[in-house]
């Protein structure tokens, strides 16, 4: 047939309404899971690409029709589904200045352009189907964060800000040491998983999420100098996604994580972990309010008073309250509630990473509890560092962190975790592995961990 649109190409019914009436029909989870892979729209807040899978419509083409002509409007973006497309300028522009190449799956056309009106010429190469988002929904394309379509990170908790990356391009990201975060004399490891994960997230269908990872600290990061976070896509099925994860500064790599994704089912379930009789948060103290009976505490010397009030106090980002008193400090256990401060996005993914964040505050140290005295200067590196994820979890509420250290041998420590909500549901299990050592003089720490 003639090169014309025609029939082939007319519109199927709006591909959200239809899918909007099957419910949990893997239809819908087909759509979303394509778009999730589509690298235009990787750094999208799950929220968007839900949106999107809702009002995208289907278009098919036979080969050899038109798909877009140079002149004509811009209907929105074109986002190919099966089938290739090609490119090419109009018959009358030189031959060295013809853009001709060939469209495939997850490419896309109509986007990014200044002009309200095609600039070249896009035929079907074969028999092709394309996803359309028509222009009255583009600004689902535009959104604040990779977390939020609609606020800005200002308006959210200091951890979200934390979590924001910046994509350098496909499966490339960067992330920083915020000024106003806590600082160590590395970039903590904490941050280094959270971002790790949150850029590993970002490669994957909104309908997939994190059930296990598993990371390496190799050399203490700068807080000083962004990170850069390349994925590497390592598997893609129907059920489960592996990424790979290396964070790198001035050329090293300095952290890696291995990252499982699966998309929600049904299954077998039991739960042997019984969450401890402890004190609700609401009965305890957080950090800001020991800190606070300290100062004024005459029961300590003034002169440790006078330094503690000089030095400069900022707060976690992570509200914790502890259920064991001074008394306990010497035993290989640590029991506190935690939550994230302020407002956190309505995200899965991004609570998970907060509690990735999380979960390396006070972890490590745990194995040094037995062997606390006075006098003694002591410092800790996380080596290896793993989580898995049960049940969903919320990061803006409680959760109960129990952590136990069961043995530490040979300059390393060994340290397990458990997190419940407050239902007493077991959601998280954790282990890693630290250096433990008396603190050496300044300058004679090598950076590399091993």
């Amino acid at each position: 047939m003639d090169r014309e649109e025609g029939k082939s190409a007319q519109s199927l019914p709006n591909l959200g309404a239809t899918l909007a009436n099957l419910g949990d029909d893997c239809a819908w989870c087909a759509v979303t899971e394509f778009l999730g892979q589509v690298p235009l729209l990787q750094c999208l807040p799950g929220s968007s690409i839900r949106r999107i899978a809702e009002a995208v419509q289907v278009k098919h083409y036979e080969s050899g029709d038109y798909i877009a002509r140079e002149g004509e409007p811009v209907d929105g973006l074109c986002i190919i589904l099966d089938g290739q497309a090609e490119v090419s300028a109009p018959a009358n522009t030189e031959e060295e200045n013809r853009p001709d190449y060939v469209l495939n799956k997850y490419d896309y056309f109509g986007y990014g352009t200044n002009s309200s009106v095609h600039q070249v010429n896009v035929t079907a190469v074969t028999k092709l189907t394309c996803f359309v988002l028509p222009s009255q929904y583009g600004h689902l394309l535009q959104t604040k964060t990779i977390w939020n379509a609609e606020e800005t990170p200002e308006n959210h908790s200091l951890l979200e800000q934390i979590l924001h990356l910046e994509k350098l391009e496909v499966d490339i990201f960067r992330g920083l040491t915020l000024p106003e975060a806590p600082q160590f004399r590395q970039v903590f490891g904490g941050q280094l998983i959270g971002q790790a994960l949150a850029a590993a997230s970002k490669t994957v269908d909104c309908l997939k999420l994190v059930h296990s990872l598993h990371a390496i600290f190799l050399i203490a990061g700068d807080n000083n100098m962004p990170i850069i976070y390349q994925v590497n896509r390592e598997r893609d099925g129907t059920s489960f996604a592996t990424r790979k994860v290396e964070a790198k500064q001035k050329g090293l790599v300095i952290f890696t994580l291995i990252v499982s994704f699966q998309k929600e089912e049904l299954g077998f379930e039991h739960q042997a972990a019984i969450m401890p009789a402890v004190p609700p948060p609401e009965q305890l103290l957080n950090m800001e309010e020991i800190r606070e009976r300290r100062l004024t505490d005459p029961r300590f010397p003034m002169q440790y008073r006078n330094l503690a009030a000089k030095k400069k106090f900022v707060p976690w980002p992570i509200e914790m309250r502890f259920c064991q008193d001074s008394g306990s400090q010497h035993k290989p256990s640590l029991y506190y509630w935690f939550r994230a401060r302020g407002k956190l996005s309505d995200d899965p993914a991004l609570h998970r990473c907060v509690v990735a964040y999380a979960s390396d505050l006070l972890y490590s140290g745990v194995s040094l509890n037995p062997h606390r005295e006075r006098g003694l200067k002591t410092y800790s590196l996380s080596l290896d560092h793993s989580m898995w994820f049960h049940k969903p979890v919320k990061a803006d509420d409680w959760l109960l962190y129990m952590i136990d250290s069961p043995s530490a041998h040979g300059g390393r420590g060994f340290v397990t975790g458990r997190m419940f909500n407050r239902q007493g549901e077991l959601v998280v299990s954790l282990t890693q592995e630290a250096l433990i050592r008396r603190a050496k003089t300044p300058g004679q720490t090598p950076r590399p961990k091993l």
